[in-house]
C-alpha cells in the first residue's frame, strides 16, 4: 500500500501565498506523475498541477502564473507553491500520485485532502 501525507492548507488573504506538501510512503517501487486536485463545494473535481518524473509540468489554465508544482524524488515529495490567491482558489486540495509499487503493480492514491481558503 502507497499512503500520502499532505499538509500546508490553511486560511489566507487574497493575494497572499501558501505551500502544499504531500509525501508518499509505503510499497513504492516508482513514482511516474504527481499532482494536486482541488474540489470547491458544488463543483468537479479539477486538476490543478500535475509533475512527470522528468519534471514536466501541466497547469490548470485558472493557476498558470500563479502556481508552481516541484517534487523532490529522493523524498517521494511534491509540492505546490501558490501565490496571488484568489478568493476562487478556495477549495479542498487533494494530492495524487501514480507509479508502481514493490510488487511492479500499478497503484494510484489519493490524499486526504488539505483545506484552502481564501478571503477577500
Amino acid at each position: 500500500q502507497v499512503q500520502l501525507v499532505e499538509s500546508g492548507g490553511g486560511l489566507v488573504q487574497a493575494g497572499g501565498s501558501l505551500r502544499l506538501s504531500c509525501a508518499a510512503s509505503g510499497s513504492i517501487f516508482s513514482i511516474n506523475i504527481m499532482g494536486w486536485y482541488r474540489q470547491a463545494p458544488g463543483k468537479q473535481h479539477d486538476m490543478v498541477a500535475t509533475i512527470t518524473t522528468g519534471g514536466g509540468t501541466n497547469y490548470a489554465d485558472s493557476v498558470k502564473g500563479r502556481f508552481t508544482i516541484s517534487r523532490d524524488n529522493a523524498k517521494n515529495t511534491v509540492y505546490l507553491q501558490m501565490n496571488s490567491l484568489k478568493p476562487e482558489d478556495t477549495a479542498l486540495y487533494y494530492c495524487n500520485v501514480r507509479g508502481k509499487d514493490s510488487l511492479n503493480r500499478d497503484f494510484g492514491s489519493w490524499g486526504q485532502g488539505t483545506q484552502v481558503t481564501v478571503s477577500s
